[in-house]
């Protein structure tokens, strides 16, 4: 057995992994130089943002798209345009960027955070319908890492109790679910453009929707109130700024067109990832699921377990790992836990919860989520699988020299 190298032994991989991101060429410089010398740098007088919305619709399969600042202001005009206000539930997993959750807190309503499948690391259907009470407005289902959550499940639930669907599809670009696009599914899909997402532009967002009534609403809550016919100055709705510039429209389109090629190549890596670790004990991929048509691979997700480790910690193994050579991160800290939602507890039992009795998250109990996030989950960036079949096997090849040198762990 070769020796770790946590332990000096000699490393697996000695150069850096993957791609360098984001990916840009001539074409990102010529569009963002253009928008400069047009003096139409917002999306009122522009057209940019306008082109990519049409475009960004149809990629989804959706009636409309609307881009605005960020993803996690998608997720608040996405809650606020179906009706979400002080007092109202939502259900959320709390396995994910807290953006999902706080984005409720923001529109005033409570985040009812429900446990995951172990498998898929996505929300678990089968926990909604015992969550739900009179107050439950909606539900958002995230696609972790561009893994379609179980959308039959989700869509049954709500649709016998009458809740919106929100879907948080912020790392699902392109990802397909019974080989419909993701966001296109519920009653609408947010959508972030930051830096590390598969379709970038810096920072940006987008709300994607077949209903023309909840698009006209997200529009308004966009611009400051204003609706599509309407006067300069004419408000008709609260709303607030959160409007996309033309910088970004120029060059999400460019961005785009290289997805198609992008994703094959995420998705050959990651099959060929998948067969190999398939093969190392104590380590799986993500369930398969046939209804999943497309993997957006924002994130490739695998399990660790301990027990055929010689009992090491996920921490210990990550460390063995990224002494090979190759990195690789533990992931999310349950939601519920964290600071912000410990100090909001408090804060909603001091004030009554809106007349009714406070959650109090400190009592939350999520063993499916505490075990990804303490013990199993770990995570390589979409970047990653950008790079040759060769860096899949070093990934491998490394795991493995760690799984039959445990006991040196």
């Amino acid at each position: 057995m070769a020796k770790l190298a946590i332990n000096g032994g000699e490393k697996v991989r000695t150069k850096p992994m993957g791609v360098a991101w984001p990916i840009y060429d001539d074409r990102e410089a010529e569009a963002l130089t253009e928008v400069l010398r047009s003096g139409k740098w917002g999306s009122t007088s522009g057209s940019k943002v306008r082109e990519f919305e049409s475009a960004f619709a149809e990629f989804c399969n959706a009636k409309h798209a609307l881009c605005l600042t960020n993803g996690t202001a998608a997720l608040e005009v996405a809650l606020r345009a179906a009706g979400v206000g002080p007092g109202d539930e939502v259900i959320v997993p709390p396995y994910t960027f807290i953006a999902t959750a706080s984005a409720v807190v923001m529109v005033g309503g409570i985040p009812v955070f429900v446990d995951i499948e172990p498998g898929t690391m996505n929300i678990d259907p089968a926990q909604i319908e015992p969550a739900i009470t009179e107050r439950t407005k909606a539900i958002i289902a995230v696609h972790i890492g561009g893994r379609p959550a179980d959308m039959d499940g989700v869509m049954d639930v709500a649709k016998k109790h009458d809740l919106k669907v929100i879907e948080d599809a912020c790392q699902a670009h392109g990802a397909s679910w019974r080989n419909q696009p993701v966001g296109s599914v519920g009653d609408a899909g947010a959508f972030s453009f930051q830096s590390s997402k598969n379709i970038n532009s810096g920072e940006g967002g987008a709300v994607v929707t077949n209903d023309g009534d909840f698009y006209l609403r997200c529009y308004s809550l966009v611009n400051v109130g204003r609706i599509p016919e309407g006067e300069w100055y004419q408000h008709e709705y609260l709303g607030s700024n959160y409007r996309m510039t033309e910088f970004q429209g120029a060059i999400l389109p460019i961005q785009m067109s290289r997805w198609e090629e992008q994703q094959k190549r995420r998705e050959e890596n990651a099959a060929h990832l998948d067969s190999l670790l398939a093969e190392i004990d104590g380590i799986s991929p993500l369930d398969d699921d046939p209804r999943v048509t497309r993997n957006a691979y924002h994130l490739y997700i695998f399990r660790y377990h301990s027990d055929r480790f010689n009992g090491k910690p996920k921490s210990r193994f990550l460390q063995a790992l990224s002494a090979e050579g190759i990195g690789a991160s533990g992931g999310y800290t349950p939601l519920h836990t964290s600071g912000m939602f410990q100090r909001l507890s408090k804060r909603l039992q001091e004030i009554g919860f809106y007349g009714g009795p406070a959650i109090d998250y400190a009592a939350v109990e999520l063993p499916a989520t505490q075990n990804a996030c303490d013990n199993e989950a770990c995570w390589f960036p979409q970047s990653r699988l950008l790079g040759p079949k060769e860096d899949m096997d070093d990934i491998a090849k490394a795991i493995k020299k760690i799984r039959e040198s445990c006991e040196e762990l």
